[in-house]
């Protein structure tokens, strides 16, 4: 029925709906603080109606009635600086008018803005508590580090690999950075919305998801900045494998299901071990006695230099995989696909399957190199179990990644 209706006809309709909305609001504050306000219902509709008219009836219509809105709030702030001196109100009047104006040219967007606005005017008492109580200046600063490095940085940085040093990739290796980063700061939020018990073993299963590798080494981080997270951080690292296994059967099922079924018995036995040793550290770390979260947060939600250094060790990685994959050429898939799997265990694998399933190698022989792969792979995680999170929460990861690598050889060897 709406889309029926004459652009004109729909743009006014969406103009006063905005002005209603925000100006319901504006009213609840009013009610909220003695004093008059500028900006109420029937302000914020008709401000937001003349913006939708002045668009139909020309410049010079826009130009008369944007001039009068800015005279009006001038007068508005100077008439109300001693009483309230914030510029809120006034800065309402202004943008009612814009988003008015908006509605006769997009008036969905105009009416997701004049939603956003209202949720961020409605917000008011708990984004001053959030920003002045809640939130720490350290919060703050490695908040912004991350938001720079995934927005400023890595969308400058050349995607193409460097010259001689054909294996790295500098916009993949900055992404690794900012993945560490973001699962630290995860985990950091899941302490303190869930506590640490259920909060890390979450972040752990979904961050696997991602990247197991990231997520291994950023739980160590933590672990090791933390000791008294060890055991929940140690369920995060195991449960990120246990996506690990998980991506792989989603990853078979788009690409190659016969395959899937020559490796099924093997992904079975892995998914297993990994599912009992997780369950397992899972279970001691809701043993752990309940902790006040605000007493776990001391450090850091994440240390630069640790993301830095696993992008670095995945580095010298890509570009040993890279030397070995053109010594090696064309043939040696199994021993390709290790040493690719070092680096990452999903993309031999899908590899392998689109090989096995345009027919250039057999699913026996694809099988056999992505276990290879799966298994250089968790050889790595082991690796940044032990250097990111140190002897003792390495030693809590190594039987359960000792029984992914296990399991699955085992199941191909009793059932492939």
């Amino acid at each position: 029925m709406v889309e029926h209706l004459p652009q004109e006809v729909l743009g006014i309709a969406v103009a006063i709906g905005c002005g209603l909305l925000v100006g319901v609001e504006r009213e609840q504050h009013k009610s909220d603080h003695a004093g008059r306000m500028a900006a109420g219902v029937r302000t914020c509709t008709l401000i937001a109606l003349s913006g939708a008219l002045a668009t139909l009836l020309g410049p010079v219509a826009i130009a008369i009635a944007g001039g009068f809105i800015a005279l009006a709030t001038v007068a508005s702030y100077w008439g109300t600086q001693s009483t309230d001196p914030g510029l809120t109100s006034e800065v309402v009047l202004v943008l009612m008018f814009l988003l008015g104006m908006l509605a006769m040219q997009a008036p969905e967007l105009a009416a997701g803005l004049t939603v956003v606005v209202t949720i961020l005017l409605q917000a008011k008492s708990w984004l001053h508590t959030f920003s002045r109580q809640v939130l720490t200046p350290q919060e703050l600063n490695d908040g912004l580090l991350l938001l720079a490095s995934a927005l400023v940085v890595l969308p400058i940085l050349p995607a193409t690999p460097l010259g001689w040093f054909e294996g790295l990739n500098l916009r993949r290796l900055w992404t690794l950075v900012v993945l560490v980063m973001a699962i630290n700061a995860a985990g950091y939020v899941a302490i303190r919305a869930i506590g640490p018990r259920l909060g890390l073993p979450l972040t752990g299963l979904v961050g696997g998801l991602v990247s197991s590798s990231a997520t291994t080494a950023s739980m160590g981080s933590r672990a090791r900045q933390s000791p008294e997270l060890l055991r929940a951080c140690a369920a995060g690292g195991m449960a990120s494998s246990l996506a690990t296994v998980a991506l792989f059967v989603v990853i078979l099922v788009a690409i190659d299901r016969t395959l899937l079924k020559v490796l099924a018995p093997a992904l079975a036995c892995s998914g297993a071990g990994v599912l009992l040793w997780s369950v397992f550290l899972g279970w001691r770390a809701l043993r752990e006695p309940a902790r006040d979260p605000a007493t776990l947060l001391q450090a850091r939600p994440f240390h630069f230099g640790h993301a830095l250094g696993f992008a670095a060790m995945i580095a010298v990685v890509l570009l040993i995989s890279a030397w070995m994959q053109r010594w090696l050429g064309a043939g040696g898939v199994a021993l390709t696909a290790a040493v690719a799997g070092f680096a990452d265990t999903h993309a031999p694998a899908i590899s392998m399957g689109e090989m096995a399933a345009g027919g250039t190698l057999s699913r026996p022989e694809a099988a056999v190199a992505i276990l290879v792969a799966f298994s250089s792979n968790t050889v790595t995680k082991i690796v940044l179990a032990f250097g990111s999170g140190g002897r003792d929460y390495g030693q809590r990861l190594l039987p359960g990644l000792l029984a992914m690598i296990g399991g699955a050889w085992l199941g191909w060897w009793a059932f492939g």
